[in-house]
């Protein structure tokens, strides 16, 4: 008896064998696009406003850093007004020792003679005082007790002096000065002589 024959399986060529039949592409979601999308608009957007917050925040600190400099500065010129102000009576001070110093030279342009003490009159008469330069000399009157007299200053004269002589009695002083510059002597009893003299400097001045 005959066996049934059965029609062979012969597998495909461009299959392999026993390999799964591939899948077919997945579909991307277009939701899924457009939601990623509205995503990345909106950090756009968040991290926009985190630069102007952040530009903000730096526009105003400066403006606090330019107005507390302002204040500072403000606090500075009122600081220099005060002491401007404190100032003032140190000016004032020098103001003074101008008028001072002013004095002085006013004095150096004079010349002051002075005779004083006790000097009775006697037989040849009162006190003899004279006074002045090496060019200009002058009588003096000797009246209670004492005698001044005023020069102005002659920058040629080589001396200034007074002289003073005692009638027979008495105790008397005498002075030339200058400046800051005085000398002075000292006469008693008898006919002696209170004398004393300023003399010009070589190199200028009084001695």
């Amino acid at each position: 008896m005959s066996q049934p024959q059965y029609p062979q399986y012969q597998p495909d060529p461009q299959q392999p064998w026993g390999a799964p039949p591939p899948q077919p592409p997945k579909k991307r979601s277009a939701g899924k696009i457009v939601g990623f999308g509205c995503l990345g608009v909106v950090a756009l957007f968040v991290v926009i406003g985190i630069i102007a917050a952040l530009a903000g925040g730096g526009s105003s600190n400066d403006d606090k850093a330019s107005n507390s400099a302002k204040s500072s500065s403000t606090a500075d010129d009122s600081s220099k007004s005060d002491t401007k102000k404190d100032d003032k009576p140190a000016d004032s001070g020098k103001s003074d020792d101008t008028k001072n110093s002013d004095d002085s030279k006013s004095d150096e342009k004079t010349v002051v003679f002075k005779v004083w003490g006790t000097a009775p009159a006697g037989a040849l008469g009162p006190l003899d005082i004279t006074y002045g330069s090496d060019s200009d000399n002058r009588k003096g009157k000797f009246t209670d007790g004492k005698f001044e007299a005023t020069l102005p200053l002659n920058k040629e004269a080589l001396y200034y002096s007074v002289t003073a002589q005692l009638q027979g009695s008495g105790d008397i002083q005498c002075s030339v000065t200058i400046g800051d510059k005085t000398k002075t002597g000292h006469a008693s009893g008898g006919y002696n002589i209170c004398q004393t003299q300023i003399n010009a400097g070589l190199l200028g001045g009084w001695d």
